[in-house]
């Protein structure tokens, strides 16, 4: 009975071992899927930020043309005159795109000036207007922007008697490829080598803005009456289902609803930031109140009992113990929402944004392009150079992502309270 008894005890014991051993090899291979995972994730993160970022070098780049345009004697006009309201129409008529051909033609050999962009002398004008004291030198060295053609030739397109001219440009060292800081402050134009993020930008953050005080005040309002204040009934089961439905909605949806509502009752303002931040307002409400009513439920209940025990009203429990609590919450969920808004075409597309807008809005309700709305629009360009902006245009993006998501994370962190 012993041996018997021991025998008993020594397969109970294998078989506990075989238990535990088997236990910890699926640890073992559930933490070798986890750290799979993040590898993972951190290589397709690294793989797109690195082709974004490679693609994107070329996007602020633009061909140019050094040349010597002489100015003294050659461009007539009176230095005070820059500070009128026309001063590069006083520059044009005082005969500047003249000189500058004629330095392009001497420069390149015949039809030189045809190897310059359209309104390359602008560019010069502008130096000129930001330093009048360029006028008493006898010339000027610059760069200005090569033509579409001769920037096509310069990547190896278009015709092989453009290609060898470029090439012996290149040679000669007058036709470089340099960083664009005009792609920064420039708005749309039908030329890769003119156009510039600054209007999409503007747009883009004036949008967010009326989103953010429209959507962000509402939402934690409408979270904390229906956590705190709302009565559970029928009613309120269908508010909250509606709202948790809101939230999986097809955003065209809302940009036809925009379509139908705001430009129904403003149709002068179509394309305006206004209208496209009450529409992107709209689809970002239902996030915003989803994570707060969570954030408002996580605070614990003896927050609220200990306050009402001191002898605070309700209200003052609400907005001087739950909110502040439940504040870093409701931030992370308007982050994702504005991020979700931040990165939307279709309904913006359908308010109209999606117009050529050679200027940055002046207002809220100007006419306006956005950036992603840009990118969709310049990527469906023949031109490779167009290719090359879309590129440095979805680095922008990343960009301003980033810096209003680093905003948001900042402002969460300082308004965090532990308990």
């Amino acid at each position: 009975m012993s041996d018997s008894f021991e025998q008993i005890q020594a397969a109970r014991r294998a078989r506990m071992q075989a238990g535990l051993a088997r236990r910890y090899a699926a640890d073992r291979r559930f933490r070798l899927l986890g750290l799979s995972a993040i590898v993972f994730s951190a290589l397709v993160l690294a793989f797109l930020l690195v082709s974004m970022t490679s693609n994107g070098i070329a996007g602020f780049q633009r061909a140019e043309l050094r040349l010597t345009v002489p100015l003294k004697g050659t461009v007539l006009i009176d230095p005070s005159r820059l500070a009128q309201a026309d001063p590069l129409g006083g520059l044009e008529s005082a005969g500047l795109p003249m000189a500058v051909d004629g330095a392009a033609d001497q420069a390149f050999g015949t039809g030189g000036a045809g190897l310059l962009g359209n309104g390359a002398w602008r560019d010069l004008g502008q130096a000129i207007i930001d330093k009048p004291a360029m006028l008493d030198q006898p010339d000027a060295t610059v760069s200005l922007p090569a033509s579409d053609d001769l920037a096509s030739a310069m990547r190896g397109g278009g015709e092989p008697a453009l290609q060898a001219t470029a090439k012996r440009l290149m040679g000669e060292g007058k036709l470089v490829r340099a960083f664009d800081w005009g792609f920064l402050v420039r708005s749309d134009a039908t030329s890769p080598q003119a156009v510039g993020i600054w209007g999409a930008l503007k747009g883009s953050m004036m949008t967010m803005l009326v989103t953010l005080l429209l959507a962000f005040p509402v939402g934690v309002l409408s979270a904390l009456y229906l956590e705190e204040y709302a009565p559970r009934n029928r009613w309120t089961d269908l508010i909250e289902i509606s709202i948790n439905n809101l939230a999986a909605v097809p955003s065209i949806i809302f940009g036809l609803l925009g379509l139908a509502v705001f430009l129904g009752l403003f149709p002068n303002w179509r394309s305006a930031p206004l209208i496209g931040g009450m529409t992107l307002a709209l689809m970002t409400m239902p996030v915003i109140v989803i994570s707060g009513r969570n954030a408002i439920k996580a605070v614990p209940p003896s927050i609220r009992d200990a306050a009402l025990a001191m002898g605070a009203s309700p209200i003052q429990v609400v907005f001087h113990h739950v909110l502040p609590l439940a504040l870093p919450g409701i931030l992370t969920g308007t982050i994702i929402g504005m991020a979700r808004a931040l990165g939307e075409t279709a309904p913006l597309l359908m308010i109209g944004m999606r117009a050529f807008v050679a200027s940055a809005p002046s207002s809220f309700v100007a006419p306006s392009s956005v950036l992603p709305v840009q990118i969709f629009l310049w990527s469906d360009e023949i031109d490779r150079g167009f290719i090359e902006r879309t590129s440095a245009a979805i680095v922008v993006l990343l960009v301003f992502l980033l810096l209003m998501n680093g905003l948001a994370i900042y402002l969460r962190n300082r308004f965090e309270k532990r308990w």
